[in-house]
């Protein structure tokens, strides 16, 4: 299967669930480009992207296992 590359945005409302979601990407990290994390004090929240590189299944099997974190949001943008 061939490989394309994708954004994932992550917004974490519940930071009991970031212990978990760290866990998650060090599972996919062969496949992970980069990734950058803002945490924004004003709301409480933390905004994640991450940049990667994989199969289409692969890529959804991540952001589904981040989606069912409690108090955790996913999208995901493919590239053609």
């Amino acid at each position: 299967m061939e490989n394309r590359a994708a954004i994932i945005a992550i917004i974490v409302e519940n930071t009991d669930s970031v212990e978990k979601l760290n866990g998650i990407l060090h599972e996919y990290m062969q496949y992970i480009i980069g990734r950058m994390g803002i945490p924004y004090h004003k709301k409480n929240i933390y905004i994640i992207s991450v940049a990667i590189d994989a199969p289409h299944d692969t890529i959804s099997a991540l952001a589904g296992k981040i989606g069912r974190l409690d108090g955790v949001n996913v999208q995901t943008a493919y590239s053609k």
